[in-house]
């Protein structure tokens, strides 16, 4: 695996080697060891799947103080966008964003740590994303971010009114009025 910085301290794109042959393919998802030697020790406690269909975007989501989760996520079928927002307060790059697609073909892995919101956007017909977390879900602690918010500006590739998203996320609150870390 070649575990490849972004922009933003902490967050990373992972290429993994894939050895192709006449049957297919096999490549090494997730290793402790070069993950722990790369970006750190994170223990992982649970796995998410969703499906969706082209124009679904799900987030900017994340999880508020001591129930914040780090993620590693991917996609298994299809094809996404995925971004990281950084919501930490007192970090250089607070409200910078890092995009990233991932896809069945490429392979990637995308790796966020706590303090950053997430979300992403179906490219493809449908699309199977899958995530390991390092904490569990905490409904109480469920927070997100407007996908579509100016101040971060991200440039998602559909028109805004081909975009499925749910009612929750239409109503999540700016940046500039959300709960963030410090």
């Amino acid at each position: 695996m070649e575990f490849k910085k972004t922009a933003i301290e902490g967050v990373y794109v992972i290429e993994p080697r894939v050895f192709n042959d006449a049957r297919g393919y096999f490549f090494e998802a997730w290793k402790k060891e070069e993950f722990e030697k790369n970006i750190g020790k994170i223990e992982f406690i649970q796995d998410n799947e969703s499906k969706s269909s082209y124009g679904v975007l799900r987030g900017l989501h994340y999880q508020k103080g001591d129930c914040s989760q780090a993620k590693l996520v991917r996609v298994i079928k299809g094809k996404v966008l995925d971004v990281a927002v950084d919501i930490r307060k007192s970090s250089p790059t607070f409200g910078k964003h890092v995009m990233v697609e991932l896809s069945d073909e490429n392979k990637r892995q995308f790796f966020i740590p706590r303090g950053f919101a997430h979300g992403f956007l179906v490219l493809s017909d449908e699309a199977i994303f899958t995530y390991k977390v390092d904490n569990v879900y905490a409904p109480q602690a469920d927070a997100g971010i407007r996908w579509n918010d100016p101040e971060i500006g991200i440039e998602w590739p559909i028109d805004p009114k081909d975009v499925l998203t749910s009612e929750k996320d239409m109503k999540q609150p700016f940046l500039r009025d959300a709960e963030v870390f410090e």
